[in-house]
């Protein structure tokens, strides 16, 4: 039977996978809490450790350093904080600095007051200006606190990949602590934690075929981590208070396994995603694709269409059985400019659509997208010779 949708929204939201499916059906009939000492609480306590694992074997962490939270934005707004402590010292965070492409919940700066946030541009193709950072960071006032910098591996729009290694570079030369969102990069890039990757990581489930409303920190030593912004019971060594997700934690497990085991087979995803590119420049020749000058994921293709609003042309897609997204999916629904194409010089832009794929990505799911695609040129066609 031919497909009737093609989903092509994995920045959004990975499809759940079986084995993070039966992962999650496995833990719900686990009745007790993890933090309980008897036999049954010991079997959830072995349920969130194997996870726990898991998580940190697919970024070459230590599993002792991940701390399980209910998502990206809640372990942004964890991290991005002023008050630090090392061991039962309190350490000060005076100053953050976050990209202008940032996803919004790194960018709105989480619990740094407005005043305390500066915002670095991007060159044209969306990669971070680091000569601006260098700058920005040499006349920090280290007397008032340490700069911690926040910034996204790859961008949730155009899928451009930031030059972490030179980032690290920059922030270490400058005695500051580097968080870097990984949301869109795990799975899809290899990440060694051990290698001085970043100070702290931010990983989110559902991006990689797990469940939603579970995610994680990563740091890379327990030597110094910020002020909690949930207190409770002492979960998760204290940093993040709350009987754990069992569950949604399980399933985050069996997806990290399975995307390590994808990064040798990424190449396919690729050429999916460059079939997609060919067809739109063949059925629209004046067609835009940002970020194209710069390294990009292999399952991300964000373009424009002249003279085609990005709300029109997703309401398109959609009732010819395609599901993307205009932007960041994070937006409570609403389709406008795009803040990452504004941060790259397209300020006057009506915006872009954005195509991502994954493994499950098929023939037919390229073949829909190109019939919607081919609808839509046509109408555009028709208007251009009726005006």
């Amino acid at each position: 039977m031919a497909a009737t949708r093609a989903y092509l929204d994995y920045n959004a939201s990975a499809p759940l996978l079986p084995a993070a499916r039966e992962a999650m059906v496995a833990a719900l009939d686990v009745a007790a809490n993890p933090s309980s000492v008897h036999a049954e609480g010991r079997v959830a306590r072995r349920l969130v450790e194997t996870a726990r694992r898991d998580v940190a074997a697919l970024i070459n962490g230590k599993p002792e350093h991940v701390v399980f939270t209910s998502g990206a934005t809640e372990a942004a707004a964890t991290l991005l904080t002023p008050d630090w402590r090392m061991g039962r010292g309190a350490i000060r965070m005076s100053r953050l600095y976050v990209c202008e492409a940032d996803h919004p919940c790194l960018l709105n700066g989480g619990r740094f007051p407005a005043s305390q946030v500066t915002r670095i541009g991007v060159d044209a193709d969306g990669i971070v200006r680091l000569d601006a950072l260098t700058a920005a960071l040499a006349g920090h006032d280290k007397a008032d606190g340490l700069p911690l910098v926040a910034i996204h591996a790859a961008n949730n729009e155009t899928g451009v990949i930031q030059p972490i290694g030179r980032i690290t570079e920059t922030v270490k030369a400058a005695g500051g602590v580097l968080v870097v969102d990984a949301v869109q990069a795990a799975g899809r890039l290899s990440i060694d934690m051990s290698a001085g990757y970043a100070d702290y990581l931010i990983l989110s489930s559902h991006k990689l075929g797990g469940p939603k409303g579970v995610g994680a920190i990563v740091a890379a030593s327990d030597l110094m981590m910020p002020k909690p912004l949930i207190n409770g019971g002492g979960q998760e060594k204290g940093h993040r208070g709350g009987t754990e997700n069992l569950p949604g934690i399980a399933g985050f497990g069996a997806a990290a396994r399975q995307a390590l085991a994808g990064l040798q087979t990424i190449d396919p995803v690729r050429r999916r995603r460059d079939e997609v590119e060919t067809i739109l420049k063949t059925l629209a020749p004046d067609i835009e694709i940002f970020g194209t000058g710069a390294p990009r994921l292999a399952n991300t293709t964000f373009f424009a269409i002249p003279g085609i609003k990005a709300e029109t042309a997703q309401i398109a897609f959609d009732l010819a059985g395609v599901a993307l997204s205009a932007g960041s999916a994070c937006s409570s629904g609403k389709v406008g400019p795009s803040h990452v194409l504004k941060a790259m010089g397209h300020g006057d832009s009506l915006g872009a659509l954005r195509v991502s794929i994954g493994a499950a990505t098929g023939v037919e799911d390229i073949e829909l997208f190109r019939a919607a695609l081919a609808g839509l040129a046509a109408r555009r066609a028709d208007k251009e010779r009726a005006a």
